[in-house]
């Protein structure tokens, strides 16, 4: 695991290695054991090393044996020995054991193609000296991330914001696009960032730049859900067969390895089948209160017979850690289980360098309770169209509150208006009233409802489940899973691998019909089969609780006007209409209404704002 960052000129000069050396000293924490700079015309490499693999060869930017290919790359490829055989077998020659050195010599073989036989997680870019162009890729799912910005002068790319943010001349611009679908989602979606001007490859793409400047974009792969309906026993004990093999792949490293486990059945499970490997340490947090999942968590070890570690977070850890966790984040991401996260990943680097963790199965499997809605709404959808306009006017006129309504409202709204993912913080009314922006820039932005019409348009031969499912991998998965998963554990150098976001997995997960996942009035039906007799009993059927941080209650007591001060202060008053902000405050705290969501959204805003517009971006210390 490491950090990659670089720049191509489009003019004859060479880059400055100063320039290189800035801009991956700002993410020295993604890479502490090794740092390494290569230059030509037009040409800068920059890299920091987190030594998992291959410990004493794995040093980069690395090069074929004639020096005409190079790359830096950040991630894991699980099958890299089986690849290092087959390229042997065709004649290559190695120098190292890496599985950066295969990457490599996939890509003479194969071209652009390479990526399509690489199973696992990365962002790398390769500099091809004959055809004088960059190649990058992220992969399948968006596991590791990869920014760039690009005008007429140059082409930058990095594995954070802020080492592009490092490099000569740039400007640092709100997008304010970004700000307005950021409010609605609580993160802002591909490709674009918080940063006018700096842009994410999205998962499963690849991009070129030529010597000139050309630049083109290409899709290497869809996590499309095709259903066949096979015997319910053959999926079962598929998942089961795939999924142990995935751990069994992602556990491949020459340094110590963990488990996040939680009170849920999907990291029991990985930790499950790695006991069945080898003894392993297992790391939980929680908070005090009925809801703290680190009870369960203790169980679970016990009767897997992990070494476990846990942490009770308090309010003041968790506010404490904010202005760390939101200069790692690079953009406002405003879910409060990134804090837990945060806390957790801490834990687990005093003890390991690698951690597996149960991210992906909700997405593969239907784990999320919105998922049960269509069949929950389906009476009321089967009634002929004119009369389910009716009711949804009927239901509009409603008072608030009134049983029923919602259920009413939701039911006569067709899926594509009313299901955009598993955050929907402001709706664009609300938007028009807290932000201070042209109302004219509200009517005209790519909206959240047209962002998720490009992902509805390609599942219209799919059943509702499936189409939500496919919304939540395109947009929820890689803009707040993911996201958070890579930042904040590599704000502790901390390695994290999500076995369930494996393409051999999720060729099964995809062709699992709906009423496998759905079923019985659970989630994760056909999963939580495929885990009986293989984890605890006890964990099979637990609801999912995430990380259930307290906000709301917190919001009400004091700290609840402690972050609205610091919202006034933060100098974001040009974009958020600051009374509007204090009537939600209020209100929260004579308990007139659950605002503590949206108020966060804006106060995680307002952090970002005070760490990235007003103060220079600058290295966080991280203890080693």
């Amino acid at each position: 695991m490491c950090g990659i960052t670089g720049v191509m000129y489009f003019e004859d000069r060479e880059p400055a290695v100063s320039m290189l050396e800035q801009m991956t000293k700002v993410i020295v924490h993604r890479g502490p054991n090794d740092s390494g700079f290569w230059v030509d015309n037009r040409i800068g490499l920059g890299f920091r090393r987190l030594s998992i693999i291959d410990i004493q060869e794995g040093h980069q930017p690395l090069a074929n044996e004639d020096d005409s290919v190079w790359i830096v790359f950040n991630g894991e490829i699980y099958n890299y020995k089986s690849l290092r055989s087959q390229l042997i077998d065709r004649g290559h020659q190695f120098r190292t054991h890496t599985d950066t050195e295969v990457i490599v010599h996939l890509y003479e073989e194969y071209g652009e193609e390479c990526v399509k036989h690489l199973r696992g997680m990365f962002g790398f870019v390769i500099w091809d000296k004959k055809k004088r162009q960059l190649f990058g890729a992220r992969d399948h799912f968006g596991i590791k991330p990869f920014y760039y910005h690009m005008n007429d002068r140059q082409f930058l790319f990095g594995s954070e914001i802020k080492s592009i943010l490092a490099a000569e001349g740039m400007n640092r611009l709100i997008h304010t696009d970004s700000l307005m679908n950021y409010l609605t989602f609580q993160y802002v979606p591909e490709p674009n960032t918080m940063f006018y001007g700096i842009h994410k490859l999205p998962p499963g793409h690849s991009i070129k730049v030529s010597f000139d400047g050309d630049v083109s974009i290409h899709k290497y792969w869809d996590p499309m859900f095709e259903p066949e309906d096979r015997p319910f026993e053959y999926y079962v004990e598929e998942i089961r067969e795939k999924l142990k093999d995935s751990v069994i792949h992602h556990m491949v490293s020459d340094v110590d390895r963990g488990c996040f486990l939680s009170s849920g059945i999907d990291s029991t499970a990985i930790a499950t089948y790695m006991s069945g490997i080898e003894p392993i340490r297992t790391f939980s947090v929680g908070f005090d209160g009925p809801n703290n999942e680190t009870t369960i968590a203790k169980q679970t070890a016990d009767a897997l017979g992990t070494d476990h570690y846990s942490k009770i977070i308090t309010s003041n850890d968790f506010f404490s850690a904010l202005p760390s966790a939101i200069w790692h984040q690079d953009e406002p991401v405003a879910d409060p289980s990134a804090i837990a996260l945060y806390h957790v990943a801490k834990l687990a680097k005093e003890h390991v360098t690698v951690v597996l963790s149960g991210e992906g199965a909700d997405e593969l499997f239907g784990g999320y309770r919105i998922y049960r809605e269509p069949m929950s709404l389906a009476p009321i959808e089967r009634l002929p169209l004119p009369i389910r306009r009716l009711l949804n006017r009927i239901a509009r006129a409603l008072p608030s509150g009134i049983t029923g309504r919602n259920y009413l409202i939701r039911g006569t709204t067709p899926l594509e208006e009313r299901f955009l993912g598993n955050a929907k913080i402001f709706s664009e009314d609300m938007k028009a009233e807290v932000l201070r922006l042209d109302k004219e820039m509200l009517r005209a932005y790519k909206n959240p409802q047209q962002i998720a019409a490009d992902y509805y348009n390609k599942t219209k031969h799919l059943d509702p489940v499936s189409r939500m499912q496919y919304i939540d991998l395109n947009l929820w998965m890689p803009g707040d899973i993911l996201m958070k998963a890579d930042k904040m554990t590599m704000a502790h150098s901390l390695e994290l691998r999500v076995p369930f976001l494996d393409k051999e997995l999720f060729e099964i997960a995809r062709r699992i019909p709906a009423k496998y996942r759905i079923a019985n009035g659970t989630t994760k039906y056909i999963f939580r089969k495929a885990m009986e007799g293989i984890i605890p009993d006890f964990i099979l059927n637990r609801p999912k609780l995430g990380f259930p941080v307290p906000l709301r209650e917190w919001l009400k007591g004091p700290m609840g006007g402690t972050l609205l001060e610091q919202i006034k202060a933060s100098g974001i008053e040009d974009y958020i209409n600051i009374p509007v902000v204090e009537q939600m405050v209020q209100k929260h705290r004579n308990g007139q209404g659950d605002y503590a969501r949206r108020i966060w959204t804006i106060y995680v805003f307002a952090l970002w704002h005070v760490t990235f517009m007003e103060e220079l971006p600058k290295q966080v210390a991280v203890a080693y």
